[in-house]
């Protein structure tokens, strides 16, 4: 639970600014919101990796005769070309 507690800190750090930059048009406030908003963007991809690699690995301590999820539905046909217009003589 550290990367969720991690996450609750550096939103609840961020209010102050958020504050500071929409209510008082503190420019500089917008660069700290910028820059923790690009922390919470990188913590957000690590959990989220963290948890695709948990269930991975709970998934794989299953066993292989564990039924798999159905594949993906493969992307519709293209629409047919229309056919060229016809040339004005």
């Amino acid at each position: 639970m550290s990367n969720y507690s991690q996450l609750k800190d550096l939103v609840l750090s961020l209010e102050s600014d958020f504050e500071k930059f929409y209510d008082k048009q503190n420019s500089a406030a917008g660069t700290r919101v910028r820059k923790g908003m690009q922390e919470l963007k990188n913590l957000a991809q690590t959990i989220r990796t963290e948890v695709q690699n948990t269930k991975n690995s709970a998934g794989d301590a299953a066993g292989a005769g564990a039924a798999k999820a159905a594949p993906a539905k493969k992307a519709a046909a293209p629409a047919a070309k229309k056919a060229a217009p016809a040339k004005k003589k």
